[in-house]
């Protein structure tokens, strides 16, 4: 059992370092807070929030596996080289793919109910 609860240990030393060492993934943080308020006080339903959840946990999901990989990429190729960096650009555009679906379900969701609360 405490195999098991040392993998929490593990996971929140993952989530901490991610949120103190990129910014990216510090502004997807505050923008998900900001977006879960702002469903709450629009009273959003059970579907509704599933897609939020869903876009805001492949976000920041999908920030964690680049920062992963670009710090192993760091540790394996130290040096300059094209296709080091080649990997970390496609994993930066999986961020951006993820960030843009999200973009679409909080317009999708959002944005109509903003305007017709007026």
């Amino acid at each position: 059992m405490t195999k098991f609860f040392r993998g929490f240990y593990y996971a929140a030393n993952g989530l901490l370092y991610t949120f103190r060492t990129q910014l990216n993934f510090r502004v997807h943080v505050f923008s998900a807070l900001g977006v879960t308020v702002l469903s709450c006080y629009l009273g959003l339903d059970t579907n509704e929030w599933l897609w939020i959840a869903l876009a805001i946990t492949l976000v920041l999901t999908s920030e964690m596996a680049n920062t992963a990989v670009e710090t192993l990429v760091d540790l394996a190729s130290p040096e300059i080289n094209p296709k080091a960096g080649l990997i970390k650009d496609i994993f930066a555009g999986l961020v951006l793919i993820s960030a843009i679906f999200a973009l679409i379900v909080a317009l999708l969701i959002l944005l109509p109910k903003i305007l017709y609360a007026s």
